[in-house]
């Protein structure tokens, strides 16, 4: 049978063995699969979404990861304990301290020390000032995934100071490898303290300024608001962690219930907020910025002196060992003497540079609460100088399995608000 219909230009289009009402029908009821990404602008990354798509109605969401893998986790193990540093720093490389810190406590509790107050002290101070600017590039990006442009400016302008901040103690704005295991690279410079103190005293002035542009703008509540809901039962059954977990008001943060690094130390709140929707992340993000610079006065304020590594001669070079005369830090005369004048550093230095130190035989497993999440490191150790096998809990990568329920049902532009609200960094999830 033959029917006739209209085309867009009003000519008669014939079709033939099939009902034209009938095909209509099955055509508007079927779906279509569409690839968003893998290189797109709102996907946060080298990630391809596959969407089953009803008209703009997001019927299922499946991601595709993989473009970014860089086989960090097996390199690792043809390296020594200190290079692997140089490694994991470069995963989640929005918040490279981290997987330092993450990393070396791992490493530290095979070996069984006791890393040095001050070290422990300063560790604090830069991861809640890298969990400040990893939140800056988040609230920047989704903004102008959203449309709010000047916000992308403004992030990235904030984040630039504590850019800063890192290039001025590690040389390096990110990726850094100056967190070791046994304590530290070197000590941080003697005006320290006061870019500190710099920072809390701009920071927030210019988070009134986001609060002004974004808290009460109609059409960012309207994007945000009842988008990507998540339940705190969905949540925990899907292993969810870091903020979207807390935004469904669940006050989980490892820094309270596992405390390392002397966070037992400190007064501060986990913030939290019952929606479980984006709008619920963006308030949580926000508190959490604040929270760390709460953190951070307190950790300047009780700031210790002596060394910034253990005086282990296995573990530490020599320089790193050295306090020179005033008790505090790596003093350049006071290493060119033993360098010079000891050939038994001279000898111990070149040993641990060449061949590193090695670690007992063991496995252990260290969280430790990143700015998306539960980050932890799973390391074995086969008594060498290399690690046997690393394995990385990311939070980005577990996060992601949440996408398909938080996207079902919505818009596709609902989409790019949600995956922004995920704050996923490929480079941790593609390891």
């Amino acid at each position: 049978m033959s029917t006739t219909a209209s085309d867009d230009f009003g000519q008669d289009v014939f079709v033939d063995g099939a009902d034209w009402e009938v095909v209509e029908d099955a055509v508007g009821e079927s779906t279509i699969t569409v690839n968003m990404g893998p290189q797109h602008p709102s996907t946060h990354g080298v990630l391809r979404l596959v969407l089953e798509l009803e008209g703009e109605i997001v019927r299922n969401v499946k991601p595709v990861i993989g473009y970014l893998h860089t086989g960090i986790e097996k390199n690792a193990e043809y390296r020594t304990w200190v290079q692997g540093t140089t490694f994991v720093t470069r995963m989640d490389y929005l918040s490279p301290f981290y997987n330092e810190t993450a990393f070396c406590l791992a490493v530290e509790k095979l070996l069984d020390i006791e890393v040095p107050e001050r070290a422990q002290t300063i560790r604090v101070i830069l991861m809640e000032f890298n969990r400040i600017a990893s939140h800056l590039v988040w609230l920047a990006t989704g903004g102008m995934e959203l449309g709010a442009i000047g916000m992308m400016i403004y992030g990235f302008r904030e984040r630039e100071h504590i850019l800063d901040l890192f290039e001025s103690q590690t040389g390096l704005r990110m990726n850094h490898a100056w967190i070791r295991p046994g304590g530290l690279a070197n000590d941080v410079t003697d005006d320290f303290v006061q870019r500190c103190e710099h920072l809390l005293g701009l920071l927030p002035e210019k988070m009134r300024e986001y609060e002004d542009l974004l808290l009460d703008n109609p059409i960012w509540r309207e994007r945000l608001t009842d988008v990507g809901v998540l339940s705190a039962g969905d949540a925990v059954r899907m292993g969810v962690t870091g903020p979207l977990l807390r935004a469904a008001g669940v006050p989980a943060d490892l820094r309270k219930a596992q405390p390392y690094c002397g966070y037992e130390r400190y007064e501060f709140d986990v913030p939290t907020q019952d929606s479980g929707d984006s709008f619920a992340r963006f308030l949580v993000r926000l508190e959490e910025m604040r929270q760390s610079m709460r953190i951070i006065r307190q950790a300047l304020d009780i700031l210790p002196g002596g060394p910034v590594m253990v005086a282990d001669k296995h573990i530490a070079w020599p320089a790193q060992q050295s306090l020179g005369p005033d008790g505090i830090g790596n003093d350049p005369a006071y290493i060119r003497h033993i360098m010079g004048e000891s050939m038994e550093a001279l000898i111990n230095h070149f040993k641990l540079v060449t061949q590193g130190f090695t670690v007992p035989a063991g496995q252990v497993y260290v969280p430790v609460e990143s700015p998306r999440g539960e980050l932890g490191y799973a390391v074995t150790s086969n008594g060498t100088n290399k690690p046997y096998r690393i394995h990385v809990r990311d939070p980005s990568f577990v996060n992601l399995q949440a996408t398909n329920l938080m996207s079902k049902d919505r818009m596709v532009s609902d989409l790019i608000a949600i995956v922004a609200s995920l704050d996923p960094v490929m480079g941790g999830v593609d390891r």
